[in-house]
């Protein structure tokens, strides 16, 4: 998105500002996350029509939108057309609205998949070809396959991840302990949707939402539940539910918890325990997130606003939710696969591994740390724990089939990590390694 803005945490206050709800409220945002998934598809559907690549950003933005509505949504073509010409004529002038009246007419002159077997046929698997029809840059295509091959899976399954990554989420919600159980918040989607949710696959605090807008639900609105991944959720329950070689003494961290979902859901599991959660989170406008985020716990969980890698005190339970490429969460966060580049891994690499020293510098011995990422790329994953545990003699990796919750996704690898896929569980691509301090 404009200005390096995340869409999962923009979108919902341009909605409020602008007081759509209802069918509109999905319309937007469908419009905002699909276009903004198949970009790169579109942009070579467009050059092509066009018969040039340059075109103007704001003509181009408007453009993509146009193309989403004819081949990705239930849209009627003149409507499609109509509706973003009107758009162009007003905001941006005449002459542009006279360009993009030509390239969407054309591109409703035959069937869209037509017209993108020429520009990437189906028959090349090539990684320029796959990064077109699939809307991945090719970098990322790369990173993927390599990661699969890394987890022993089968890289002809590659296009299967990526399909994932294009498909629009299900509503995915948590229900955090002591503020709500999952049988309440299923029975105020039934009265709200009149459809039931559905109990998720893996993590107890999770429900699956099929019909109806989250935040229409009072138990979302008053800080009882959220809308959370599943994979998500596992990592916060994956590090409270592993066992600790002493008596767990109730202090727990959270290093890294901007925006607060973690944070949230380990703060209830450790209210519902009697124990204390202390969320950090360095960005001032991230932790107000998260204190907003944890209203509703109390005292249970303190925000502080410190730099991670400077962290002092003792915990027991450590979570290490680390800045990473996001490269797992590309359904939900689409832009990640745009604002990203291989040139990332030199600021994150390091911050990722100053992060899990400190984790483990503030854990006493017998206790936990959760190593976690939203990507699957092997430089922020297992590289990243085999680097620091090599200095680090006294700390090692806890086989998470250890962990029932864990166990049943069959996600864990020979090394005792876990890697979820979206393709395979439904969840974000979530990477996890659980540490023990000895």
């Amino acid at each position: 998105m404009a200005g390096g803005a995340y869409a999962n945490l923009t979108l919902p206050g341009l909605l409020t500002e602008r007081h759509l709800t209802g069918r509109d409220a999905a319309f937007a945002t469908e419009l905002a996350y699909g276009t903004t998934r198949l970009r790169g598809q579109y942009d070579a559907v467009i050059a092509h029509v066009a018969g040039r690549d340059k075109i103007d950003p704001p003509v181009l933005d408007a453009l993509r939108l146009g193309v989403h509505q004819i081949a990705a949504m239930r849209v009627p073509d003149h409507a499609a057309v109509a509706a973003t010409v009107a758009v162009v004529r007003e905001a941006i002038g005449t002459g542009p609205g006279g360009f993009v009246n030509a390239v969407l007419r054309a591109i409703t002159e035959g069937p869209y998949e037509a017209l993108l077997e020429q520009v990437a046929p189906a028959t090349d698997n090539t990684d320029k070809t796959l990064a077109i029809r699939y809307s991945h840059p090719e970098w990322v295509i790369r990173t993927l396959r390599q990661a699969m091959k890394t987890c022993g899976r089968d890289p002809a399954e590659l296009t299967a991840l990526l399909a994932a990554d294009n498909t629009q989420p299900e509503v995915t919600l948590v229900a955090r302990p002591t503020l709500i159980t999952t049988d309440q918040l299923s029975q105020q989607v039934l009265q709200r949707t009149r459809h039931e949710a559905t109990p998720s696959k893996w993590a107890p605090s999770a429900l699956t939402m099929a019909r109806g807008a989250p935040g229409d639900l009072p138990a979302v609105r008053h800080g009882q539940a959220a809308v959370q991944d599943e994979g998500s959720q596992l990592v916060a329950w994956a590090l409270a539910e592993a066992t600790t070689t002493q008596e767990d003494q109730g202090r727990w961290l959270d290093l890294c918890a901007g925006p607060g979902g973690k944070a949230a859901l380990l703060g209830a599991i450790a209210k519902e325990r009697g124990a204390h959660l202390t969320a950090n989170e360095p960005q001032a406008h991230r932790a107000e997130l998260v204190r907003h985020t944890v209203a509703q716990l109390g005292d249970a969980v303190a925000v502080t606003e410190q730099d991670g890698r400077d962290f002092t005190g003792t915990f027991d339970r450590v979570l290490v939710d680390a800045p990473c490429t996001g490269l797992g969460a590309l359904r939900r966060r689409p832009e990640a696969r745009w604002r990203h580049s291989p040139r990332d891994l030199t600021t994150l690499g390091p911050l990722q591994r100053d992060l899990l020293r400190a984790a483990i510098g503030v854990t006493r011995p017998g206790g936990l740390v959760a190593y976690s990422t939203c990507s699957p790329h092997h430089a922020e994953t297992r590289l990243v724990v085999q680097d620091v545990l090599a200095k680090h003699p006294e700390v090692s990796v806890l086989d998470a089939a250890q962990v029932p919750l864990l166990a049943a996704t069959g996600a864990v690898g020979p090394d005792g990590m876990v890697q979820l896929w979206t393709d395979q569980h439904g969840t974000d691509s979530m990477f996890l390694a659980l540490l023990r301090r000895g």
